[in-house]
């Protein structure tokens, strides 16, 4: 409670200023419960339960069964108002008034009694002008979490635990009894759906599964409440929880009980739990022996004699008043010999009938909840306004006020009634009031990935010249002659600009940087797969050679292999040069995928083009692999088609599954797996070729002979 005094210190009421004068804005019939005082506390209690519209804009009247429960939480509140009224420690010399209004348990009915708080709609008899309303109390009973969202409800507090532990509990409470296969049924309001779907969120955690979720509300036509009915007989289930207020749940429980809908477990929320209604005759044996979780109880000391001095004749023109007369003593009362609106089927009092020796449920004052927490809330008031005019707590001796009721302004918030859009480049505050800058985000050499990726592009640049210094070194040797000394050190000069190519993707995208990454990555893996193409090629004219009479592999010499590279290449750069002529990359800012990031990134300009380029290398490497699969059985010991065919696969599938993962990557990830299939198809050739080759020259030296290349597998 000391948090809760605390916090109202900052913020008693949103709009409580925004009309200071006597304004109407509605009809001025609501009833209500009224004493002016110097600081005024507002009140908002579903004293009835169901709504009639007339032809005006604001609900006129409400009509249906008058809640006794609902109007005890009125008098609570009036009844702890006058205790502090009577304190000399808190709020001393400062007089305390209140305004209660009926919500009728609508939305639209709060709203006309909360209009009517700023602006002086509905009191019966409302002075020249009061004071505005300073705090409202409608924390007792709100237990919705969507409540705790500060941004949205900036000066709400609660003197009731958030539905997200009650969900949590009802969860592990099922668990408990180890129920896996459950129904639900909510109201159609924030309240059922936000708990509802947490209790669902707590239930998966556990295993249980919810078979159906049905929804009501007291306003609900009949067939939409059979639906619902319905669902439960049609289902399996035999444990059904019920998350919505006891006004809402009414219809539905008058039906269950009308086809005598027996043998389910029902769990039930706080909202009705505790409500009279299921323990009675009629609704017990469907709705016996419910389940749930309930606020903590307190007694709260000489609130039964307040009660029992409630009384229609001392007070005629006090609302709510006659319809408990009504209900605890079972007559209508005869103020001043006339009674208005008197029904001939209701007995009319003598006026003699007192509540002193009554044992109604209604003055059992030993074990209240909801009561209690109204009780709280006002105190929490009233403690907030002691620290503001006394500028210290309420503690065992009374001070002097360092400032005057006067001066007390409510702190205002209200989300605009003009809601201005940031530019593209900022995004809107959690409280909405201000543009911030969107945060930038772009591969970046100081990043983990980037660093990752520029140490493993260095390592396949040196694996690829050392590769190609020992090719070098070793040129004489039987192993390097039977590999094409010229076309291999042309492959590892094309894998060495390959394993360059990942750092032009690293920064911040430049006009440059755009057209050499994406034009620098089509050629020289061009310029790479038309150096396999070329090996593949001698590979199967020397195939073709070991038939009589063949002569392909003379006439497939250096000159012609430098034709097939060189020309192959060209046509990658042909490509290029058109991609850059009629629509070239460039730096593009992405605002889709995040609405607090701008994410910078290459547009490739050409779609067409870009899928131009990697068709041509893809049918460069198709081409590479059906020729070496064609010659895989070659019957020398050392046998380079099955090399080409091995690193050809990889290449394929890298380049394969790259296309999906490029499209589905979100931001500076589509980057990062464009490097990897670079990285990773660079490698795959790099090792699938030269490693073995490598192995020989460097460990199995005694191998690298003529006669041992050239003998029979």
């Amino acid at each position: 409670m000391k948090m809760l005094q605390k916090s109202m210190l900052f913020s008693l009421l949103h709009y409580a200023n925004a009309l200071s004068s006597c304004k109407l804005l509605g009809p001025g019939n609501l009833p209500s419960l009224f004493q002016e005082g110097e600081i005024m506390i507002g009140g908002i209690f579903p004293v009835y339960n169901k709504e009639i519209f007339n032809a005006s804009r604001f609900p006129s009247e409400c009509t249906y069964r008058f809640n006794l429960r609902v109007f005890r939480w009125t008098q609570v509140m009036i009844f702890a108002i006058e205790e502090v009224n009577r304190s000399l420690l808190l709020l001393p010399n400062v007089t305390v008034g209140y305004m209660i209004l009926n919500s009728c348990s609508s939305p639209s009915s709060a709203l006309q009694a909360a209009l009517a708080m700023a602006g002086g709609v509905g009191r019966t008899q409302p002075p020249a002008c009061t004071p505005a309303v300073s705090a409202l109390i409608v924390s007792y009973f709100s237990t919705c979490a969507c409540l705790s969202d500060r941004a949205k409800f900036p000066s709400f507090f609660r003197t009731i635990p958030s539905d997200y532990f009650q969900a949590k509990a009802l969860a592990a409470l099922v668990k408990h009894f180890n129920w896996h296969w459950i129904g639900a049924v909510q109201s159609d309001d924030d309240y059922g759906r936000n708990g509802v779907s947490a209790f669902i969120q707590e239930a998966k955690k556990l295993g249980v599964c919810v078979a159906f979720v049905g929804t009501v509300l007291r306003t609900y036509s009949m067939d939409k409440i059979l639906k619902v009915v319905d669902m439960i007989k049609m289902s399996s289930v035999k444990v059904v929880l019920g998350f919505a207020p006891e006004g809402d749940m009414y219809p539905l429980m008058l039906e269950i009980v009308k086809q005598n809908i027996t043998g389910i477990q029902w769990l039930a929320s706080e909202a009705w739990i505790t409500a009279a209604v299921p323990s009675t005759p009629e609704m017990y044996p469907s709705f016996g022996g419910a389940l749930g979780f309930v606020m903590h109880k307190r007694a709260i000391p000489k609130l039964k004699s307040f009660l029992t001095d409630i009384n229609p004749y001392a007070s005629p023109e006090a609302a709510f008043v006659k319809e408990f007369w009504e209900d605890v003593i079972g007559c209508t009362p005869n103020i001043n010999g006339v009674t208005e609106e008197y029904e001939p089927t209701k007995k009319l009092c003598t006026g003699k009938e007192t509540l002193k020796d009554s044992d109604h449920v209604f003055f059992d004052v030993t074990q209240l909840r909801a009561s209690y927490n109204v009780y709280n809330a006002v105190y929490a008031v009233a403690h907030a306004l002691h620290q503001l005019l006394f500028c210290q707590a309420a503690l065992n001796q009374t001070f002097k006020q360092c400032k005057k009721v006067s001066e007390i302004s409510p702190k205002l918030h209200h989300g605009d009634v003009e809601c201005t859009p940031c530019p593209e480049e900022y995004w809107s505050n959690s409280l909405k009031n201000a543009c911030i800058p969107k945060t930038v985000e772009y591969l970046s050499y100081q990043e983990p990935m980037g660093i990752a990726v520029t140490f493993v592009s260095l390592m396949g640049t040196a694996l690829s010249m050392a590769t190609m210094l020992i090719f070098i070194l070793y040129r004489d040797t039987p192993v390097i002659k039977a590999s094409n000394t010229e076309l291999s050190c042309f492959l590892l000069f094309s894998l060495f600009l390959c394993f360059l190519c990942p750092l032009t993707f690293i920064g911040k995208p430049t006009m440059w940087t755009c057209v050499l990454r994406h034009t620098a990555f089509g050629v020289t893996f061009a310029f790479c797969m038309s150096c396999v193409l070329g090996r593949t090629i001698v590979v199967v004219a020397a195939f073709k050679a070991t038939f009589p009479g063949n002569s392909t592999a003379v006439k497939f010499g250096h000159a012609q292999q430098r034709i097939i590279v060189g020309s192959c290449t060209l046509v990658q750069i042909l490509i290029c040069a058109a991609w850059l002529n009629i629509s070239p990359p460039f730096p593009d800012r992405v605002f889709k995928y995040s609405n607090t990031k701008i994410v910078l990134e290459c547009n490739t300009g050409s779609q067409a083009a870009f899928c131009a380029v990697l068709g041509y290398i893809g049918l460069l490497a198709i081409t590479c692999l059906v020729l070496a699969f064609l010659a895989r059985k070659l019957p020398d010991n050392f046998n380079e088609a099955k090399f080409i065919t091995f690193s050809m696969l990889i290449f394929c599938a890298v380049w394969i599954t790259f296309i999906p993962a490029y499209v589905s990557s979100p931001g500076k990830f589509t980057v990062a797996v464009e490097i990897f299939a670079i990285l990773s198809s660079a490698f795959g050739l790099l090792i699938s070729i030269f490693a073995p080759k490598c192995y020989i020259i460097l460990i199995k030296p005694e191998k690298n002979t003529k006669k041992y290349m050239m003998r029979k597998i």
